[in-house]
This record gives structure tokens, sequence and C-alpha cells, in this order.
């Protein structure tokens, strides 16, 4: 656990845009307009900044668990709904490298449920 946040690799490795460290936070933050206003959120607590990397992480994570099949357990299915609003704000305080990772991880499997789901429909349909 403790090697994701004193990985050497990720120490000062650019990403795309804004990103300017991996091993660091997501920079933006939903505080200052995610950097839209010229003020350091650096002294307020980590949960509140939460970037933009965090909040797509969300989004693709309820996008995807939405694709799955409900649980047959409501108590799972209600840990299930609240389950990517946790996770946003847990990640908002992991290095921007793992959560660019989560995020396209989640994407990638999007499209792919999505591509066997659509090759099933057409494979029952022709009979």
């Amino acid at each position: 656990y403790k090697v994701l946040f004193v990985t050497i690799e990720m120490r000062h490795a650019p990403f795309y845009g804004w990103i300017t460290d991996l091993s660091a936070l997501d920079p933006t933050s939903i505080v200052n307009i995610f950097g839209l206003l010229p003020f350091s959120t650096a002294g307020l607590p980590d949960l509140v900044n939460l970037g933009v990397w965090p909040i797509l992480m969300g989004i693709t994570m309820h996008v995807q668990m939405s694709l799955n099949p409900p649980p047959p357990d409501p108590v799972q299915a209600k840990i299930f709904k609240f389950m990517p609003i946790g996770f946003t704000f847990l990640l908002a305080t992991f290095p921007a490298g793992l959560v660019i990772y989560w995020t396209w991880n989640n994407l990638l499997s999007i499209l792919q449920q999505m591509y066997i789901m659509r090759s099933v429909k057409k494979a029952s349909e022709k009979g």
C-alpha cells in the first residue's frame, strides 16, 4: 500500500496538461474552480481538494457499476450505489498517476463491457 506513495519512477514524471508530477495529488481543485482562480489550495485538507481526475474517476466508476447487473442483496446494492462517491473522495488523496490509471481502467472496462453486450445481443437476435 505504501509503495503507491513512494514509487520513485513516478517522482516528477510529467503527464499531459496540468499534471506535472504523477506522484503528487491532482493540482486542480473544485475549490479554486479547477485552477481558474489564482489561489493555492495547499493549506486546505486533501479531501476538499477534489481535482478533475478524481471526479472523472468517480463518474467512470459509476457508469461501469451501472452496466453490471444489480446484486441480489439489497444491502449490497446500497453499498454499490455509494461506492463511487466514497472512492472519489478517497482517491482525491492519492497520487495523480494512480487516479489516472484507475480512470482509464474504468473507461476501457466500460468500452469492453459495451462491446461484449452488443456482441451477445447480436448473436441472440441471429438465433
